[in-house]
């Protein structure tokens, strides 16, 4: 047996490649939208991509199981629980897809595969036990957004992220169910997760790829809670603390239930390069998005294009200001360090559906015309002067446990949804705890024509006398 995982470390996201290597016959689980990739991987182990599954209508990125279908012709194994409203739209006319409910099972090669019903981070949640050739007891669990390595999914999105009003509380009783009926499955299970540390689909997910169910019963915080806690305490604990979603998670839904759409011709977007001489006139355009990608936020407050949105690579902060900040529709610049920057930049868009990626420029030489140039004012934490008009953007529960006072706090991934609830006040001080996604935040507002002020430095850094603690 073949079984290999493929990490997106932008947005901490793994989908797994098994394969049955008798008969070359492979399935992947979870991908994303741009395939090429994993079809390499399967060529150069010798296997065929046969089929696709999909654990649930994921949030935080676009399927590639409808390309796999659609352009390669692998079958699609998908849930058929959840109820009408949690649906594969795209795939029900599908001659390809098989729909699965709890203990249903399939094969790839010698490879037995079978359907678990696990809702909670989503009602049509299936985790998938995998069985090799010959034996009489399954080896692995891939478990989705089910449980993570030291931590379990979050019951929330289908209200805080994806609007379905009252579904928080009712998710999170139903993942108590699910997980306490993990009791009847063995230790020895290898853990599959389809997210690791820096997902926005967990609050407190482990670094660590893979782990074994029997070690996570002991040491997974949120599973023990479940196992040992009462519904209502469980359900209490597990929607405490929970990151604020990205905006885009609420189009995922709808475009994974929908159907993705397909990329042109099988490939990703190839934007233009263009020159300074041109920078006018796609400047000129209301619909154009300007993305920096440039990794040093003081050189990007120094000097950068006027209405470009601080945008580095690191850390997943790329996905999370485009995600946050631009709408579909845009046409997108990117403003590149150096061209290898470029193809990974446009893999990311793409992967949340931010397709028009039509320019891109040297950071060099956008900055080459000082007429459309401008900066962002910065101070530094330890100044931050008593009575300031102060935006907070970190997490509710950082602002939580301490904060300025009289500070008002949105999260810096809301901030387009929620322009209307900050301050008018001229200037705004925008912090958060090191610097960098204030700098983010900063930059989208000045965007927007604001006059803020960016705090660069450290939460610690800022006056003892103007923070207030829980």
């Amino acid at each position: 047996m073949f079984l290999r995982q493929i990490t997106d470390s932008a947005l901490a996201q793994n989908a797994y490649l098994i394969g049955c290597q008798r008969t070359q016959q492979a399935i992947l689980i979870d991908p994303q939208r741009d395939v090429e990739r994993y079809l390499q991987i399967a060529a150069a182990n010798n296997l065929q991509i046969i089929a696709v599954a999909e654990t649930h209508i994921h949030a935080d990125y676009l399927s590639g199981a409808r390309e796999l279908v659609t352009r390669h012709g692998a079958l699609a194994y998908l849930s058929a629980e959840g109820g009408s409203d949690w649906q594969f739209e795209w795939a029900k006319e599908e001659p390809k897809a098989r729909f699965l409910h709890d203990g249903d099972r399939f094969q790839v090669g010698n490879l037995s595969f079978q359907a678990v019903l696990t809702p909670g981070h989503t009602p049509e949640h299936l985790c998938f036990l995998l069985t090799d050739h010959g034996a009489d007891e399954p080896m692995a669990l891939f478990s989705g957004d089910f449980i993570f390595v030291g931590d379990v999914g979050r019951p929330d999105l289908l209200e805080s992220a994806a609007g379905q009003i009252g579904a928080m509380k009712p998710g999170a009783r139903s993942l108590y169910v699910s997980l306490r009926a993990t009791a009847a499955l063995p230790d020895h299970l290898q853990l599959l997760p389809a997210h690791g540390a820096g997902s926005a689909c967990g609050k407190d997910l482990g670094a660590v790829p893979t782990s074994v169910l029997g070690y996570e019963r002991k040491f997974n915080p949120a599973l023990r809670e479940a196992l040992n806690l009462d519904q209502e305490s469980f359900v209490d604990h597990i929607l405490a603390g929970q990151p604020e979603p990205p905006p885009y998670f609420a189009r995922m839904k709808r475009d994974n239930k929908l159907g993705p759409a397909l990329l042109p011709n099988g490939e990703l977007p190839t934007p233009e390069r263009t020159s300074s001489n041109r920078l006018p006139e796609i400047l000129a355009d209301p619909n154009t998005a300007i993305l920096d990608l440039r990794a040093d936020r003081q050189a990007f407050a120094r000097c950068h294009l006027r209405g470009a949105i601080h945008a580095p690579m690191a850390a997943g902060r790329f996905i999370a200001a485009a995600g946050s900040y631009l709408d579909e529709g845009e046409r997108i610049l990117l403003v590149v360090e150096q061209e290898s920057d470029l193809p990974e930049a446009v893999r990311q868009l793409v992967r949340i559906g931010l397709d028009r990626i039509e320019h891109w420029i040297s950071a060099e030489d956008s900055l080459s015309d000082s007429s459309l140039t401008t900066s962002l004012v910065r101070t530094e934490s330890k100044n931050l002067p008593p009575g300031a008009t102060v935006l907070d953007v970190r997490s509710a529960e950082e602002f939580r446990d301490a904060h300025v006072k009289g500070a008002t706090n949105i999260a810096y991934t809301q901030l387009a949804t929620r322009l209307k609830e900050i301050p008018l006040a001229q200037p705004l001080l925008v912090h958060c705890g090191s610097g960098l996604r204030a700098a983010i935040g900063a930059s989208f507002l000045a965007s927007k024509g604001r006059s803020v002020t960016w705090v660069d430095g450290s939460f610690a850094e800022l006056p003892a006398s103007l923070i207030t603690a829980l």
